[in-house]
Formats: structure tokens, C-alpha cells, sequence
């Protein structure tokens, strides 16, 4: 059983990047914390993986060197004869690393040939450091701008040479295959990880940076934009629009204001989707030309340089981005590309890392996407044109998490993915409005609605809001659940379903849980959004749905049923409803381990609960909690998440038919993403809850 998984380049680059993206992201599932290695690093700069991993996965390297030794101490150690002094070296402050970590994803060097013939001296040195670590391989060939046939010759290459020199390899990535191809056929696995340009074009931002550029117009989301490809302006207008690309940027003399304004409004008349302007050779464009471009409101950045257009051009073309924290879209990017075309589930199992029996909230968040895609649901979003909710859907889309409806008018969503600069592309867009699906809605809700005297001609205005058509996809089968909230309010999310769902049979009341992702574990609380004062039946109902949706999430369900007082210790009618429903869920559900009446503190600290309830099975070990009323859990759970500095994901309806979901209107977009990979797993469950 392997503990790190050690990736080595074959060829000069390959995306690393990706790979120990998608390894991290595999582990980070299984294990309560991960670690990374780098057994060279460069002594100029913080090494950009090291950082990207540590960063992502919060894996603290305070405490541990994540590092072995710098390129220039190993070089001089090996001039000198002391290899096996390097060696050492770096395996003891590796062991310093596996020590505090139950799984290392390990990134080894950069490639150098050493251009005799023989195996690469360098490949040689990492496989090596990888049996030293007790480490599996996974080499890396980079297939950027290289014909299947060679691609596959490397691939084969570098698995003998690995087993040879006496590594133990765990599968082969070519990366940036320029075409899709058939990977060779080896004792491992192979895959082949197509070129995406979202992930190694630069931004405008990194464009800007390496020209040392002055920003005369943009913002942080214009600066964020991928550049695909550079366009020189220099001839007339008719000409530059002829050859303007999706993702271009624009390169021209800062005096040529026609094609300033020309491309900016080929921008915004959704003819091209540009990324960005270069103003070249210092020149500053007139005053008014400037206006024009304000008013046109494209959401592009323009950058002023001083050199002149080919020299800025070629400046340019030698820019590669790459994946950065501070970049999620590209983190994303990289992500979906490695879960599209790797059999994660097969590469897991050949790891065989021992699964934590904890769930860490890190787990829970990378667990929820993976679940959501392997029974992968169709979604609909009715905030069709909310910035936060498009940024959510290009990353939903990329990791593959749900097929997704956004809601609104195609121009208008059109018109702001071309201001954001993301790409919803494989999304279906639908206007409530002039959908042919509003008839049929209107005559269904009619019927729902009747004893409500809602008619006909009433129905079709109503089913043309955006939430209640949404309900309506739901309800009839074109769409698995709904997610919405961002710009909404609670009711008039919920309403909808309320009316249109409804909720599931036995079970008298709908309600919502908070999972709570505290720093060491994650909490189930119930139910702070829905239900103001819930009776005892209630309350009872909100218990078993709050159990059964923790362990749907791979929560052990132990309930607390909370009150101001502690077993037989207070007496009161709040404290006799949970009684009750304490009785009422033991009858219901005989093997749920449930206790209550419960205080907090004896419910989660273990001390307490040794005081309070010395023989208690829930007492101290909680992970449930179920609040009294409404007051007390939304309160408890803002309390707790401002304090505690906790994530608080939800609220999650639990109750209803067909799952749909409230966002808070704060809500960010990892909140969003979140929501909808709850929402498609309920989706795929068949009920929000039962």
C-alpha cells in the first residue's frame, strides 16, 4: 500500500501542473489531509506547484519543509562526488513530510536529457528518490505538439525505462495531446489528457505583468480573461474584423482609435468575444475615442506598452499560463480536463490509500463533486444572467458536476458571459418567456392550483417567472432539481416548491439542513431556514430527514435534540416538545442514536458530556443537531460560522418530492458550486430526502 504517489516528466514540461492537480484532488477524498514534495526546487523563486498545492489542499508547510534541496546545492554535491549524500538528503526531509501526512502527492524535476543515448540521467535520479520514498510512479510525457505515433512511443519508452531502473509504476499521462488518440497498451493504465487552452493560455492579467504593461482601462474579472491567440491591428477596419478570433488579443498602436473602437464594438455586438487590447509604442488614443469605449461597457482591460507591435507580439507568444490559486478558473480548467479523461475511480483503487474513517470538511467539499459526477444530473438555474451564478456553471460544467438550464433571455446571458469572459457553452439557455413548455406548465400548475381558483390565463403569467418555470422542469421531468436563491428570496424559492412538489408522504413537514464545515470536522445543524416553531411531530420529522441527509454524505448520523436543558435536569414546555419528539423519533427509527433533551456543549464536548450524560452514546460525539425552532438554529449557525470561522454550505431542503435549493443571497461562487453538486447527488438518489 503506497502512502505517495511520485509524478516524473518525460520531455521537457508536460503540465505537471495537471497531474498533481488531479492526484491531490483524488487523495484529498480519501484522506483527512495531504501532503506535497518537491525534491528540487529553484533557489530564485517559490516554487509555483509547491504553492498551488499548498494552497488549495491548505496543507500547512510552516510546519515541514516541503522541499529536499535547491537544483544549485544538488549540482554541487554531485560535482563533488556526493551523490548519495544528496540522496540522503532529500529522503529524510521527505520522511519529515510522510510523518505528518497520511498521503504525499510527490512532484519530481524538471527533465534534462542526458544526451548520450542512455535513459535520462534525470529520470534515472527521480525513479531513484521514488523507490527511496516507497512511492508508485506516474510518468508524465508531454504530447504538446507531437503526433500520436511519437506520443505513444514515449508513453511505452518511459514505462520500461521506469520498471528497469526498479520503480513501481501506477499508470502513464500523456498530457496536451494535440488530438485524441489510443494509448499503448501496458501492464498499467494510460490515458491521454487533451490540450485545453483555458489551461496553459495566459491571462490578460499574466500578459500584462510580463510586458510590464500600464492598465488604462479594466478591472479584476477584464484582467482574468484567457488569451487564445494574439491579432495584429494595423491595416483598416474591415480588414482587422476579418480576422479577429474568440479569445484574441488585440495588439495596435495606441493611435490607430478606429480599430480600438472597432474591435470593442465587434465585442460587444457578440460577433467575436475578445479578451483583451494592447495600445502599443506609448501612444495614448484621444480623449473622446476613450469615451466611446467606456460607454460600450465590454468588459474589456486595455493595456499600454511602450514597444512596438511585433516586438510586443513576440513578448506575448512566449507567455504559458498555468493554474494558480488566484486563477480558479484555470485550477478548474485542469481539474475537469484530468476527471474527463483519467478513470479516477480505477486509479484510486490501484493507490489503495486506507480511507480515513473521519470526514474532514476538505473531504466532504472534493467528495461532493465526485459523487455528483459519477451519477451526473440535469440541473436548472433560474438566475440565468447573475455573474456569480454564470462563473459557477463555467466551473460545473468543466469538472463535469451536471448537465445545466440556465434561465433567461439568450441575448441577455449571451451578453454577460461575453462581459465575464466564461464559457457556458454546453449549457441549454431558456427563456421562460417564449419557451413552448409554458403552455403546457400553465395547464399543469392550473390543475395543481385549482382549489386556489388560479386559472388558466393566471397560470401562464405565473409559470413565467423564472423560479416557478423552473419548478415546473422540475416537476415534469425535463430538468432532475433546481438551485436558486442568489438573487431571490427564500420564499420565493421555496414557495414554488411548496406549492408545485410538494412534499414526500408520511413525512408532515419540508425542512433544511446547514452542513457546518468546521476546522476538524463537518456538522449537520437542522433546521435553521424553514420552519419557524416546529411542534413535536415536527421537530421529529426534521430529525429523522437531518439523519438521513448526514448519512447520505457519508455523515454518521448521531442526533442531539437541543434544549436549554440537559436530560431531566429542566422542565418547561420547550424542553417537554423535545422530549417528545426525542420519544417520537426512538419509536420511528429504534437503531438512529439519538439523545435529548441534549445542551449543546454536552452534545459536542466530550468532558462535558462525561459530567452530564456519563452513559450517553450521542453525548459529546454528536454530529446531528436539531434545533427547537427556527430562532435558536439560525442564530447557533451564523454564531458558529462567523466565530468558529466555519463554512456553512446549505441551506439544503430535505422533505421534498424533487430536490430544490435555496442559495443565500451572499452567496459566493465555491457556494453555488456546492449547492448544485448537493442538489444533483439528491438528483441522483432519487428524493431530497425520506
Amino acid at each position: 500500500m503506497a502512502r505517495s504517489v511520485y509524478l516524473t516528466s518525460v520531455g521537457s514540461g508536460g503540465g505537471k501542473s495537471t497531474i498533481a492537480l488531479g492526484l491531490a484532488e483524488l487523495l484529498s477524498r480519501q484522506v483527512e489531509r495531504i501532503g506535497v514534495f518537491r525534491p528540487l526546487v529553484s533557489d530564485t523563486r517559490p516554487d509555483p506547484i509547491l504553492t498551488l498545492l499548498s494552497e488549495r489542499y491548505r496543507v500547512d508547510v510552516t510546519a515541514t519543509d516541503p522541499t529536499g534541496t535547491t537544483y544549485a546545492e544538488a549540482t554541487a554535491l554531485v560535482a563533488d562526488g556526493r551523490r548519495e549524500e544528496l540522496i540522503s538528503r532529500i529522503v529524510a526531509r521527505y520522511r519529515s513530510v510522510e510523518r505528518q501526512s497520511p498521503a504525499v502527492v510527490v512532484v519530481g524535476s524538471d527533465f534534462a536529457d542526458a544526451g548520450d543515448g542512455s535513459a535520462p540521467r534525470e529520470l534515472a535520479f527521480n525513479a531513484r528518490l521514488a523507490t527511496e520514498f516507497g512511492s508508485v510512479v506516474v510518468p508524465v510525457v508531454d504530447g504538446y505538439g507531437q503526433s500520436p505515433e511519437a506520443i505513444a512511443a514515449a508513453a511505452r519508452g518511459a514505462y520500461h525505462d521506469l520498471v528497469d531502473l526498479g520503480a513501481t509504476v501506477l499508470a502513464v499521462v500523456a498530457n496536451r495531446v494535440p488530438e485524441p488518440m489510443t494509448m499503448p497498451d501496458l501492464p498499467v493504465p494510460a490515458y491521454a489528457i487533451p490540450e485545453v487552452p483555458a489551461v496553459s493560455a495566459p491571462t490578460v492579467a499574466e500578459v500584462a505583468a510580463a510586458l510590464d504593461a500600464t492598465l488604462l482601462a479594466g478591472d479584476d474579472a477584464a484582467l482574468g480573461r484567457d488569451v487564445l491567440d494574439y491579432v495584429v491591428g494595423a491595416a483598416h477596419v474591415p480588414t482587422l474584423l476579418q480576422h479577429l478570433t474568440d479569445g484574441c488579443l488585440v495588439i495596435t498602436p495606441g493611435d490607430r482609435d478606429d480599430l480600438l473602437v472597432a474591435a470593442s464594438a465587434a465585442h460587444v455586438a457578440g460577433q467575436v468575444s475578445v479578451a483583451g487590447l494592447v495600445l502599443t509604442l506609448g501612444e495614448q488614443p484621444d480623449p473622446r475615442a476613450m469615451r466611446l469605449f467606456q460607454g460600450l461597457n465590454t468588459g474589456l482591460a486595455v493595456l499600454g506598452v511602450t514597444s512596438d507591435s511585433y516586438d510586443t507580439v513576440a513578448a506575448s507568444s512566449r507567455i504559458e499560463g498555468r493554474p494558480t490559486t488566484a486563477n480558479p478558473r484555470k485550477v478548474e480548467a485542469a481539474l475537469g480536463a484530468f476527471e474527463a479523461n483519467v478513470d479516477t475511480d480505477e486509479l484510486a483503487r490501484r493507490l489503495a490509500v486506507t480511507r480515513s474513517a473521519r470526514v474532514t470538511p476538505l473531504m466532504f467539499e472534493y467528495d461532493l463533486i465526485d459523487r455528483a459526477r459519477a451519477r451526473r444530473r440535469h440541473l436548472v438555474l433560474p438566475e440565468g444572467t447573475d455573474e456569480r451564478i454564470l462563473r459557477a456553471a463555467e466551473i460545473l460544467l468543466r469538472r463535469g458536476v451536471a448537465d445545466l438550464t440556465l434561465l433567461g433571455r439568450p441575448d441577455d446571458v449571451a451578453r454577460r458571459t461575453r462581459e465575464l469572459g466564461v464559457d457556458i457553452g454546453a449549457a441549454a439557455v431558456v427563456d421562460p418567456v417564449t419557451d413552448p413548455r409554458r403552455d403546457e406548465f400553465a395547464e399543469a400548475y392550473a390543475q395543481l392550483r385549482a382549489h386556489r381558483g388560479v386559472t388558466v390565463d393566471l397560470a401562464l403569467d405565473v409559470v413565467a417567472r423564472p423560479n416557478y418555470f423552473g419548478t415546473m422542469m422540475v416537476q415534469s421531468g425535463y430538468a432532475d432539481g433546481m438551485v436558486s436563491g442568489a438573487t431571490h428570496t427564500t420564499a420565493a424559492t421555496i414557495r414554488p416548491a411548496f406549492e408545485i412538489i410538494r412534499t414526500v408522504p408520511g413525512l408532515s413537514v419540508a425542512s433544511s439542513v446547514f452542513f457546518m464545515l468546521l476546522a476538524d470536522r463537518v456538522l449537520v445543524y437542522g433546521d435553521c431556514a424553514v420552519n419557524p416553531d416546529p411542534d413535536a411531530a415536527q421537530l421529529a420529522d426534521i430529525a429523522i430527514s437531518s439523519a438521513d441527509t448526514a448519512a447520505r454524505f457519508g455523515i454518521e448520523p448521531r442526533v442531539a435534540m437541543l434544549s436549554y436543558s440537559t436530560g431531566s435536569s429542566g422542565a418547561g414546555a420547550d424542553v417537554e416538545k423535545v422530549a417528545e419528539a426525542t420519544a417520537l423519533v426512538r419509536e420511528r427509527r429504534p437503531e438512529l442514536l439519538v439523545e435529548g433533551p441534549i445542551q449543546y456543549d454536552a452534545a459536542i464536548d466530550p468532558q462535558v458530556a462525561r459530567t452530564k450524560l456519563p452513559d450517553s452514546t450521542v453525548a459529546g460525539r454528536a454530529t446531528v443537531f436539531v434545533f427547537p425552532d427556527l430562532n435558536t438554529g439560525n442564530n447557533t449557525y451564523k454564531a458558529v460560522q462567523r466565530s468558529a470561522r466555519a463554512v456553512a454550505v446549505g441551506p439544503v431542503m430535505q422533505g421534498l418530492n424533487r430536490p430544490v435549493n435555496d442559495l443565500s443571497r451572499g452567496a459566493t461562487v465555491p457556494d453555488i458550486v456546492n449547492t448544485v453538486a448537493i442538489t444533483a447527488i439528491q438528483a441522483a438518489n432519487g428524493e431530497a430526502s425520506s
